[in-house]
């Protein structure tokens, strides 16, 4: 895996959720690594959290094209659904945020247990810290691992900013990504709404990008 492998949400663009294009650091290392390591895990239930374009979609596709499974939006799972399922040694539950129907989260936990099968949702904030009224979903919640997604270190933000430039053959001084660095918000949202508004940019003036643009826009 090379070192500039970082999810690519690129924007108007074919998203890329191929294995060699994510970059590994310090902030995703343990929910990589637990991908990896199916299916040695301590139990089934796996929650990968982090903030949106944080990587949590395509770890799960990664995940996937190693593994055979289900995989769908929160807001599509039912009945039918957990019927789907019985087919499937892994599931996998995306957009976990805006589901609401604590019953059928809780048959599918049953389901998991009972079968044997492997769960992984992705959301935002940690399920364990979800205020379920369900009394025993709460305790199941709290018993699976979390896998947080860190806001990025200087590394990670470097490997993102630099791939999606050269991905748009946008040419950059590497000291004008330390600059951007050292300025912009530490999250994954910005720094992708940041790359976009350069690439618009650049299309606009049809001239590299220097301090004077980076400035503007920050």
């Amino acid at each position: 895996m090379s070192d500039l492998n970082q999810l690519l949400f690129k924007f108007n663009q074919k998203k890329n959720f191929n294995y060699d294009d994510f970059y590994v650091g310090k902030s995703n290392f343990y929910a990589f690594k637990l991908i990896e390591k199916w299916p040695n895990w301590e139990k089934n239930i796996i929650n990968i959290c982090g903030e949106k374009f944080s990587g949590k979609t395509h770890l799960t596709n990664i995940f996937l094209k190693k593994n055979k499974g289900k995989k769908i939006n929160a807001s599509e799972l039912d009945n039918n659904k957990l019927k789907e399922f019985k087919i499937y040694e892994n599931i996998i539950i995306d957009d976990f945020d805006k589901f609401s129907d604590e019953n059928l989260l809780y048959s599918l936990f049953n389901l998991v247990d009972s079968d044997n099968k492997y769960l992984i949702i992705n959301s935002i904030k940690p399920i364990s810290q979800i205020n379920f009224k369900l009394n025993d979903l709460k305790s199941r919640s709290k018993n699976c691992i979390i896998a947080k997604i860190d806001s990025p270190d200087d590394d990670l933000m470097f490997a993102i900013i630099l791939k999606n430039f050269s991905d748009r053959q946008i040419e950059i001084d590497k000291k004008l990504i330390d600059f951007i660095i050292k300025r912009i918000d530490r999250s994954y949202g910005k720094i992708y709404e940041f790359i976009y508004k350069i690439d618009e940019l650049s299309l606009k003036k049809k001239k590299p990008i220097d301090f004077k643009t980076i400035k503007e826009l920050l």
